[in-house]
């Protein structure tokens, strides 16, 4: 028997189907092992559920063993969406067969949905009410995401218009998600969990594709708490925070067992794990996102005061954040408990500065300002997580490289979410969406959305009547642009007046002047930008100045620019570059050079041939050069 089960499936499988077939001349001999032994061969690994469907036609016997609730539907469930199973639990009824079913035919829907966006979309941003396919798609959601993720990591440099779109799709799905668990949460009480709660939720919402969860972010502090338990332990082995249960909300009253405690946080957090403010790269955003502050050990004021203040509370040290202006702080209360206390009964820590205790006056040398007593006041979630929110858009709107300005639109809608009604929010977000060009499928839906926001911020302050008036000004005029467009733009090379393009599409480029690799996603026989633009640009110092080819090119920094022939040249040493948007343009690279999508082919039909003309001259150029 055992050395039935050790034998190849692939060759037992056909055997049982051969044995069942003559079942009327006499019993199989296989057919009549123990269940388990085949179901071990059944979930052997090298059937597909084709096969595991055909096998259980057989006969009634391994149509029992393999129910559609069994092991063996479970297993090539298993072995081929593996990330789905952490979502089921192993006290639940589960008819895998089904499960089967329902995640294939999702996978279907979501492939077709993503092949068509490029179609669709190629020649805007995905507007906002782009997504309403994927949103009325029956079954579970994180059957569609999983297939997302799968089209994600397929391997290779291929399929790089799908990967695009399924990012863009992952993207949208897993932020309505979290932007409506924010929400409700903000609906819920106060407690200390719920600041650290609030934090991960931002986190999760600016970097919805990587694996962020609130379970984990506990269980890395749960760790330093641990850590800290230690060294508590060596100052005062009977200290009662050590008694303490995970999950507990004790605190303990008096000041000195207090101070134990804060003297062992400082001690494992800055000594032992080198926890620091982050000084030299201050303005970065991920020192606002709790995950990766946990990983690089560092970040800014509010940040590490939350991780600080979390620690505390977990053993007993009650903690308050303050809203101190420039310098998020938490405060320690000395005095008695029932007094009436005024802010020289507290003692402010700065989890920025290593744990640094101060005085009022020493909170004022440290902004090097006098401030008012309110200042020195707590704070409650929904500020701490406004306080954040605004660090990021800050930093948003210093962005030069991303052309996306992802990070704006992230902490805008986070902002707007908590407060609905701000007006010049509002009004950002809305020129926002002219700059971007996002703009709804069908131009008449561009009332719906921007229209919508300018009448909201109307109502809101009648004042800014003028703002709201040239925007409304700008969308009619989109709406009636939409209306008057033609089709596509097709370039060919083989044209008089494109003779001059010696470039195409797809090829790996290199500038001249300031050394970034580049490739072309589209050209113009002469520069088409406007006369302020050659201006700023000093184009007119070119020795051909504007009266040359000009070439759109996605820039290994991310940014996308203009550039003149003159200035480029090909590079014999291709790679790939690593931009947001070549798979918006481009199916795959060869290693030599990108082969465009079928959108952009359209546009420049010829250019592919030009490509493997020009590929194959530069390379027997080289190896001309090395003989």
């Amino acid at each position: 028997m055992a050395s039935v089960a050790g034998d190849s499936a692939m060759e037992v499988v056909p055997a049982l189907a051969e044995e069942a077939a003559a079942e009327a001349t006499g019993p199989s001999c296989l057919v009549q092992l123990p269940g388990e032994v085949l179901e071990y061969i059944l979930c052997s690994g090298s059937l597909t559920a084709l096969d595991i469907g055909r096998v259980s036609s057989t006969c009634r016997r391994l149509r029992e063993v393999c129910q559609s609730s069994g092991q063996v539907w479970k297993e090539q469930f298993r072995v081929r969406w593996p990330s789905l199973m952490k979502h089921y639990s192993p006290t639940d009824y589960v008819n895998w067969l089904e499960e089967y079913k329902v995640r294939q035919k999702a996978g279907l829907e979501a492939r077709k949905i993503v092949a068509s966006f490029s179609k669709r979309f190629f020649s805007e941003h995905v507007p906002c009410n782009g997504f309403s396919d994927i949103e009325n798609l029956e079954g579970p959601e994180i059957f569609f995401e999983d297939e997302l993720v799968c089209i994600l990591n397929m391997e290779g440099r291929k399929a790089l218009t799908w990967k695009y779109y399924a990012k863009k799709i992952l993207y949208y799905l897993r932020q309505q998600k979290i932007l409506n668990n924010l929400k409700a949460f903000l609906q819920q009480p106060d407690d200390y969990e719920s600041y650290l709660e609030g934090a991960v939720y931002i986190d999760q919402y600016c970097n919805p594709l990587s694996d962020i969860s609130f379970r984990d972010i506990q269980a890395q502090i749960h760790s330093i708490v641990e850590l800290v338990c230690k060294t508590l332990r060596g100052i005062n082995s009977r200290h009662p925070s050590l008694t303490f249960r995970a999950g507990e909300s004790s605190m303990i009253m008096e000041i000195e067992l207090q101070s134990q405690v804060l003297d062992a946080i400082n001690y494992v957090l800055y000594d032992q794990l080198k926890f620091k403010g982050n000084r030299m790269d201050y303005y970065n955003a991920l020192n606002l996102y709790m995950h990766q502050v946990l990983t690089r050990r560092t970040g800014i004021p509010i940040s590490m005061s939350l991780l600080y203040l979390t620690i505390a509370r977990q053993l007993g040290v009650p903690l308050e954040p303050v809203n101190f202006p420039s310098h998020f702080l938490l405060r320690w209360c000395q005095g008695a408990e029932g007094a009436t206390l005024d802010i020289f009964d507290y003692i402010y820590i700065d989890a920025f500065g290593k744990g640094k205790q101060l005085t009022v006056k020493e909170c004022e040398y440290l902004i090097g300002q006098h401030v008012t007593a309110a200042l020195y006041g707590v704070v409650n979630v929904k500020k701490v997580l406004q306080r954040m929110v605004g660090n990021l858009l800050s930093l948003g709107k210093r962005e030069g490289i991303d052309q996306s300005y992802q990070l704006l639109r992230d902490s805008l809608d986070l902002y707007l979410a908590m407060y609905p009604d701000q007006v010049q929010l509002l009004l950002l977000q809305a020129r926002l969406y002219f700059h971007l060009g996002i703009w709804p499928e069908k131009s008449f839906c561009l009332v719906l959305k921007v229209l919508d926001i300018l009448q909201h911020i109307q109502t809101l302050d009648p004042g800014q009547h003028g703002a709201v008036g040239y925007l409304v000004q700008h969308t009619l005029e989109h709406i009636e642009r939409k209306k008057e467009e033609v089709g596509v733009e097709v370039k060919l090379r083989s044209e008089e007046k494109h003779r001059d393009v010696c470039y195409s599409i797809g090829l790996v480029m290199k500038h001249k002047r300031y050394g970034y690799n580049c490739v072309i996603y589209g050209w113009d026989p002469t520069c088409m930008m406007g006369h302020e633009w050659i201006r700023n640009m000093n184009v007119h110092s070119l020795p051909h100045g504007h009266h040359q080819p000009f070439y759109n090119v996605l820039v290994e920094d991310g940014s996308c620019r203009y550039a003149a022939q003159e200035n480029l040249e090909y590079n014999v040493e291709p790679q790939e570059i690593s931009h947001p948007d070549v798979g918006r343009y481009f199916s795959e690279f060869t290693g030599t050079h990108y082969i465009p999508n079928a959108e952009l082919e359209i546009r420049y039909p010829e250019d592919l041939e030009f490509v493997y003309e020009t590929v194959q001259n530069i390379y027997s150029a080289k190896e001309d050069t090395a003989e």
